[in-house]
């Protein structure tokens, strides 16, 4: 079995081939949880492949929105893509510092707004590192280019959505975070949450769709045995992927594009929104 979208994922072996090219971009793509040492930016200015720019995903967001980094508009977007030399006809190339975490998360919000090549790489700094290639800690100074963004809303579900799904159930839920936070028998990271998951939602964690020594993304066969595990099959009922806040659900939906099983919507707000305090209905247990 064979993906079927190679294209959407590149090897470090590609990439150090490639990264002197004119039209590739990379991206570092690191996200950490508030409060956490070292921060994200951190990592990224401590140590990167060469040539890559810092993606915010805090920054890169709504700051109106009282939810963590949820998405921006158009025009945001653009103008964050831009000032990081990410522009049309460019190809970009994704990765973060845990292998294979929140790079996902670039890669969908890239897709989303409408620029379609681009790629994450395989098994991500880790896996680049193991392999004795070179890090730098400079920060590149990238010139503005055009991005044209425009947002797929078909691509996103919001709760009003999510909580018409408990009734109509023609969309299958599928929540990325740990099986401890699916099943409520741990507390959320983010304080003030209830613990527990959506009714009726599947539970697949993002560190069931790699490798856990190399960070890499499963072969086809085992990727696809994940998801059938979990009761997913081609040509089933659509997929919404949700998380803890939009993050690694990314990873649902990248692992779904691999196998050519649809296009998933990521429930941007996540467990965030839904495990506020309020009238949302919660479940615990396993799936």
């Amino acid at each position: 079995m064979k993906y079927a979208h190679p294209e959407s994922l590149v090897s470090t072996a590609w990439l150090a081939d490639n990264i002197d090219r004119a039209d590739v971009r990379v991206v570092d793509a690191t996200f950490t949880l508030p409060g956490m040492s070292p921060s994200a930016h951190e990592l990224y200015a401590k140590r990167h492949i060469p040539s890559a720019v810092f993606f915010d995903i805090d920054d890169i967001s709504d700051h109106a929105n009282p939810l963590p980094h949820m998405l921006p508009s158009d025009a945001v977007f653009a103008a964050r893509m831009s000032a990081m030399g990410l522009g049309d006809g460019r190809k970009i190339v994704i990765y973060d510092s845990a292998g294979f975490n929140s790079a996902p998360r670039a890669w969908w919000m890239v897709k989303a707004y409408g620029h379609d090549d681009v790629a994450i790489l395989d098994g991500g700094l880790p896996k680049w590192l193991a392999e004795g290639r070179s890090a730098t800690a400079l920060i590149p100074k990238p010139k503005p280019v055009t991005f044209t963004a425009k947002l797929d809303r078909s691509r996103v579900r919001d709760k009003a959505q999510i909580v018409a799904n408990l009734e109509g159930k023609t969309e299958q839920v599928i929540d990325a975070r740990s099986a401890a936070r699916f099943a409520g028998t741990v507390q959320e990271p983010r304080p003030g949450l209830r613990a527990g998951h959506i009714p009726g939602s599947v539970n697949i964690p993002i560190d069931q769709l790699a490798d856990p020594q190399t960070k890499t993304v499963l072969p086809a066969d085992r990727l696809a045995k994940r998801f059938g595990e979990a009761g997913i099959a081609p040509g089933g009922k659509p997929i919404v992927a949700s998380c803890g806040s939009g993050v690694t659900a990314c990873a649902i939906a990248f692992g779904l594009h691999m196998l050519g099983w649809g296009r998933a919507a990521v429930y941007d707000g996540s467990w965030s929104e839904w495990g506020l305090p309020g009238d949302t209905p919660v479940a615990t247990g396993p799936t």
